[in-house]
């Protein structure tokens, strides 16, 4: 099973209400658990895999140009109203961290000129800690998530303004 596939599996078992789902095909094993008891954390997952599984680091974070949201959905904040700046989003479900260990300094601030290449942050998913470097080069205009808050798959992290 590919780690997509995971995240898409851990996406719909989350949104879907459902308190434990368990799968199993041939030597592989997950049981996804969700928190029902605490509203603050369902949407939270515990993955828990055979402990011999090879798990793909996945892709780099797709870069997609910043779509403006119609102005009957105020749930998001514009940043700016310029058509040239870039969203940088999640590749995966996960715990977004700004620092690699907590006695380190952020990798980003609102500000920074970043190049090609430049790791931005961490997301853990299933205690592996994945780089997320940037595809581009430009400003740091705003970040979109807290440090340690949980991020879900295809969620903007950072708004770029290419350089």
């Amino acid at each position: 099973m590919e780690i997509k596939e995971i995240q898409n599996l851990i996406k719909f078992v989350a949104k879907s209400g459902a308190h434990e789902v368990k799968l199993e095909t041939g030597d592989f094993k997950i049981t996804i658990k969700t928190n029902a008891d605490n509203p603050l954390v369902d949407h939270q997952s515990m993955v828990q895999a055979v402990p011999n599984m090879v798990v793909q680091t996945p892709p780099i974070p797709q870069v997609a140009p910043e779509v403006k949201a119609p102005a009957s959905s105020s749930s998001e904040s514009a940043v700016d109203d310029s058509d040239n700046l870039l969203t940088i989003k999640s590749p995966m479900i996960g715990t977004f961290y700004r620092k690699p260990s907590p006695d380190h300094e952020v990798f980003v601030e609102v500000g920074d000129v970043i190049k090609e290449g430049d790791v931005l942050c961490v997301v853990e998913a299933m205690k592996l800690l994945n780089e997320i470097e940037s595809e581009v080069s430009g400003k740091i205009v705003k970040i979109l998530v807290d440090d340690s808050s949980p991020v879900e798959f295809d969620q903007p992290l950072f708004i770029i303004e290419p350089a």
